[in-house]
């Protein structure tokens, strides 16, 4: 695999898996204030997610970098 597409595999998983990620754990607001949308989050928590996105999306392209270069399954045949 070129580094290149190393990077678009990486980012790619990494977009799923946050859009993923997105609605664990969001708790909307009881009594939300005049003018705010009722289902917006109290505690978004979006560097935690953008972190534990990081290292799913690390092992996922690991994963899929491990495929790719051994002989498990050729894509070159």
């Amino acid at each position: 695999m070129y580094w290149t597409s190393g990077i678009v595999v990486y980012v790619i998983a990494w977009w799923i898996v946050f859009f993923m990620m997105l609605p664990v754990g969001v708790k909307t607001p009881d009594k939300p204030e005049t003018g705010h949308a009722a289902s917006a989050p109290v505690k978004p928590m979006l560097v935690r997610k953008a972190l534990i996105t990081s290292v799913i999306a690390a092992v996922i392209w690991a994963v899929v970098y491990w495929i790719v270069s051994s002989d498990f399954y050729s894509f070159r045949q």
